[in-house]
């Protein structure tokens, strides 16, 4: 299929362009220029708009849209061990079915194209996904000591090789937190990511408990914990690394593991805030995530965008601390590299066509300065009016074409109703 997006303000990698941009397939195939032998099937005018490659949720826990609002104003072991995991106990496969389905619609409406997701019911989770045309990197969460890890990895590889094939569906392995897998099941997990060329994705030093819990068996940082067992590599993924020490920034940077901060849950727990500035200066790819709805409560990528940018020029003193772009290209290019990809996270010729129309005359965004300053500081997803994955058009005009979402807020509701948060 061929589109057309026309004279609309793109976010260029080199910065913000008046330009059309061409759609060939699943590539973008031109910016500008028309391709030869060029037919658009479908034409998009931009007079008006902003064109941004499709956010990257670099960390969430989908299904887990089913707990937003049921468990507030908790310490972070209270709300885990507490109130989460009895909740889980109850769910069904049908009921993550139906709560990824939720998390897709709200993501794809303010302009989340891709995002890397850690859960269990593999099977229900990657049905939604393909049904909603969305871009994931699905993780199962397992956990337990070595005497199981043989076979929950078999579990989970067995599902990898069930859901292999699909362009907009790739797999990690989840070994959940270093407090949740002891030292021989991350070993064990390790060495079969390693054999078979499976990236990792796993919370790290989340908590001050956690730092408190991992030092005291094992006499270091879940970081340290981390490289010792293997854990630690190039396609690492580590969500939330707020309390490290200089030694476990120095880790992460020499092993180029990808960290992903989330800003509104972190705070939300009581949890902190991460060392980002540290980490880019260390040279670690740091992404962003909202984490799951249970602790954030919206998985809209603006609202994290702008806190992520916000904050550390608060906690340092410094107005120039996360820029506007440096924070949209956290929260679009760094993501994509989290998740494995070259060719996504840019506008540009060959890359990967996830892409969000973005109104900019929203009165929030208005007058349009800066449209990079406005995607930052002023967007809150709203404006999001059109979303493109993989060159397939998934939203239009603020309508889902690829999900029924009354279908999908009563079914919700049902399982809320049935495992008692409503």
């Amino acid at each position: 299929m061929g589109i057309l997006i026309k004279d609309i303000t793109a976010i260029l990698p080199q910065g913000a362009k008046t330009c059309s941009v061409y759609i060939e397939d699943d590539k973008i195939s031109s910016i500008s220029s028309v391709p030869e032998g060029f037919i658009a099937d479908k034409t998009f005018y931009g007079a008006g708009k902003i064109l941004i490659p499709g956010l990257a949720n670099a960390h969430t826990h989908a299904a887990m849209t089913i707990f937003r609002n049921c468990a507030d104003d908790l310490i972070f072991n209270d709300w885990l061990f507490g109130k989460i995991m009895p909740l889980e106990d109850k769910l069904t496969g049908s009921d993550c079915y139906w709560g990824v389905l939720l998390a897709n619609m709200e993501m794809l409406r303010s302009g989340t194209t891709s995002y890397i997701d850690m859960y269990y019911y593999t099977d229900d989770s990657a049905r939604a996904v393909l049904e909603s045309g969305i871009r994931c990197v699905f993780s199962r969460g397992i956990a337990g000591d070595a005497s199981v890890a043989t076979e929950k990895l078999r579990n989970a590889l067995d599902e990898i090789e069930r859901w292999k094939g699909h362009d907009n569906l790739s797999f990690m392995l989840g070994p959940h937190a270093p407090y949740t897998c002891d030292e021989g099941f991350q070993r064990e997990t390790a060495q079969e990511a390693s054999a078979r060329n499976i990236p990792i994705n796993t919370h790290l030093s989340e908590s001050l408990a956690e730092i408190d819990t991992i030092m005291e068996q094992y006499g270091c940082s879940p970081i340290e914990l981390a490289e010792k067992t293997g854990l630690l590599s190039n396609t690492t993924v580590a969500a939330h690394c707020v309390h490290l020490s200089d030694r476990d920034i120095e880790i992460l940077a020499e092993h180029r593991v990808n960290v992903v901060t989330n800003p509104v849950s972190n705070l939300k727990l009581a949890n902190g805030v991460a060392p980002v500035l540290k980490l880019l200066s260390a040279g670690v790819n740091v992404a962003l995530g909202t984490d799951g709805a249970a602790s954030n409560n919206s998985l809209n990528m603006f609202r994290d965008l702008s806190l992520l940018t916000l904050i550390h020029k608060g906690i340092n003193h410094d107005p120039l601390a996360i820029t506007a772009i440096e924070g949209l290209r956290i929260a679009t290019n760094n993501g994509a590299l989290a998740m494995g990809y070259e060719n996504l996270g840019e506008i540009k010729p060959g890359n990967i066509a996830d892409l969000a129309i973005i109104d900019a005359n929203a009165p929030n965004m208005q007058p349009s300065s800066d449209p990079i300053a406005a995607l930052s500081y002023s967007a809150n997803g709203s404006e999001v009016e059109t979303v493109i994955v993989g060159g397939k058009i998934l939203m239009e005009n603020r309508e889902m074409l690829t999900i029924d979402s009354e279908r999908v807020i009563y079914e919700v509701n049902k399982v809320c109703e049935r495992i008692g948060t409503k």
